[in-house]
């Protein structure tokens, strides 16, 4: 799923791979959520027996084990290792016998992906004064190209943060124009469209953030992507960031920061590479067997991706232990310092845990919840269509999207660019973390800020009636027909809840055309975007009851003697998501 903070930013290292663990223990009820181990914690690495029609804890243990081990280096797209991910998927699809939906008679529908970077011979000098790339500035490259700094008049925009500051954008055409980024601020600078028409008309655009970046700040400035989905693009103005003592120099002691005062000149030349990243969906279709419904199509999706690995391992044990005290939420809690007492709790987990396994550096996000869970459950639903004796009315539409991490780019692509035309897809049923849940997972907090937990049987549902009450209903139709025991959670779906979830995973893209969507997920945990993210924490039982149920929910609406009845405004396919 993807952040609603900072999505978590990541460059390449030497992998830290765990020595492999081949033996083959018997599938527990679920993985451990305590704070130490115990007889039923599973093992670090497992190699399972082949899948079966079945939908299994083993299976799906199998297959989790190998999508989310450290091998695949966290998939993160734009790598060899979404590559690495994706053939893992396509391998399966094919050997199921799926009919392949992507480009050019393949399973695969490539993106536009392009990874940008700054050359090293880049230069930038104040008088006498030469930077430092990396240091005292980074640039976040977005285009093939070399800009010339010498002769280009710098001047003062404004307070990034204050719009009401800054120059007209008449004023900052042809020039460098240089921001000042209060520490209330994001060190960035936002990236929505009245923003970018604001600057488009300057050189450079300069911000005095550097300083406080973090490391996953610097290597997302580093290493910039953009997708490019049209075939023709304003190129904006690069964003160059620079810290305190270059400011300095900038505006020569001066205590005047009205916009469009004159600043020092500077010279030298940027220079910037653009490149094709990888980046793909996987895409199939079990064909339906009724003539005259199989042109309609259920969509089963899951997000293929995770963040990759850091630059700096940790202690795997210690940083478990620190979340589960005092970010319950993972990346979705704020850090904040422990207390006193927080820090003695998290000492005795961590010595106890060390005493069980010895210390693990880790680097590794493995994604093994989100969304390896989601991932893995589509080919097991697809798996059991497949060899199933009796198909479904309707066609399945199955998608593994791609950078959805990175702003729901691979559901966002597929539905401007469907495979089969988009008025054919009736609905879609999609999951991103579907193994947790358990009473000790922090999976959420109500629009009124009271944090929720998992239990036995828990499933969040979101955006189930947001376009079709007839969904909605048919979701917990197919709880209590089939006997799924499942009890579903509605709080994170709520108008206006300050989390957003409806907005923050791929079927989001499929609402915005007017197509009813389920999200179903077992909720946050403390484990969310952590290197701590690791199949042997994984509830399999409860994973495999989730499946169940979205096979058989997608059953139903195949099934149907009609389509799923639309009954509420469709929202603005271009316009920003509202929850």
């Amino acid at each position: 799923m993807r952040s609603s903070l900072a999505v978590a930013l990541v460059i390449a290292i030497a992998p830290i791979v765990s020595a492999q663990n081949r033996r083959e223990p018997t599938v527990p009820r679920g993985a451990t959520t305590g704070v130490v181990a115990t007889r039923a914690e599973l093992p670090r690495t497992y190699t399972g027996k082949p899948t079966t029609e079945a939908i299994t804890a083993a299976d799906l243990m199998t297959r989790l084990y190998i999508f989310a081990d450290d091998s695949m280096m966290g998939r993160e797209v734009g790598t060899k290792y979404h590559l690495m991910a994706t053939s893992y998927i396509e391998r399966e699809v094919r050997r199921l016998g799926l009919v392949p939906a992507g480009d050019n008679g393949g399973y695969f529908q490539d993106l536009p992906l392009f990874d940008y970077s700054t050359d090293s011979a880049s230069s930038i000098a104040i008088g006498a004064q030469h930077l430092s790339l990396g240091s005292d500035y980074l640039v976040m490259a977005n285009a093939e190209r070399r800009i010339t700094l010498d002769g280009v008049p710098v001047v003062f925009g404004g307070t990034s943060n204050d719009t009401t500051t800054w120059m007209s954008p008449e004023q900052m055409a042809g020039k460098i124009v240089v921001f000042a980024t209060p520490s209330t601020s994001s060190p960035m600078l936002s990236n929505n469209s009245a923003i970018r028409a604001r600057v488009a008309r300057a050189s450079v655009v300069m911000l005095v953030s550097l300083d406080r970046m973090n490391a996953g700040f610097r290597g997302f400035v580093a290493r910039s992507q953009q997708l490019l989905s049209d075939t023709t693009r304003t190129i904006a103005p690069p964003r160059v960031f620079v810290n305190e003592r270059v400011a300095a120099l900038l505006f020569g002691g001066a205590t005047d920061k009205r916009a469009g005062a004159v600043l020092s000149g500077m010279s030298g030349s940027l220079l910037m590479h653009e490149r094709r990243a990888p980046a793909r969906n996987v895409v199939a279709i079990l064909p339906g067997s009724d003539p005259a419904l199989k042109g309609q199509y259920v969509a089963i999706g899951a997000h293929n991706d995770h963040v990759g690995f850091n630059t700096t391992p940790v202690d795997h044990d210690s940083i478990r232990a620190f979340n589960m005290v005092a970010r319950p939420q993972g990346a979705d809690s704020p850090p904040t310092a422990p207390t006193a007492a927080q820090v003695a709790r998290i000492r005795a987990m961590t010595d106890s845990l060390h005493k069980l396994h010895g210390a693990r550096p880790d680097s590794i996000f493995n994604g093994a919840d989100d969304d390896g869970t989601g991932t893995v459950s589509v080919l097991e639903i697809a798996e059991s269509f497949a060899k199933a004796a009796v198909r479904p009315k309707r066609s399945l539409l199955f998608v593994w999207h791609a950078g959805e991490e990175k702003g729901l780019w691979g559901s966002a692509f597929y539905t401007d660019h469907p495979t089969v035309s988009r008025d054919s897809i009736v609905a879609q049923l999609n999951m991103d973390m579907v193994g947790r849940g358990g009473a000790g997972d922090a999976t959420g907090e109500s629009k009124a800020g009271e944090r929720l937990h998992g239990g036995p049987g828990y499933l969040q549902l979101v955006g189930s009636r947001r376009l079709s009450t007839e969904l909605g209903d048919l979701m917990e139709a197919v709880n209590t027909r089939g006997k799924h025991g499942l009890n579903f959670d509605y709080g994170m779906d709520a108008n206006g809840h300050p989390q957003v979830i409806y907005c923050r995973s791929d079927h989001y893209e499929y609402a915005r055309y007017g197509i009813p969507i389920v999200f179903m997920t077992t909720g946050g945990h403390s484990d969310y975007h952590q290197v701590t993210d690791e199949p042997q924490y994984i509830d399999y039982g409860h994973m495999a009851g989730v499946a169940r149920f979205v096979r058989d929910a997608a059953l139903t609406v195949a099934n149907l003697d009609h389509r799923v009845v639309v009954d509420h405004a469709k929202p603005d396919p271009k316009g920003a998501c509202v929850q």
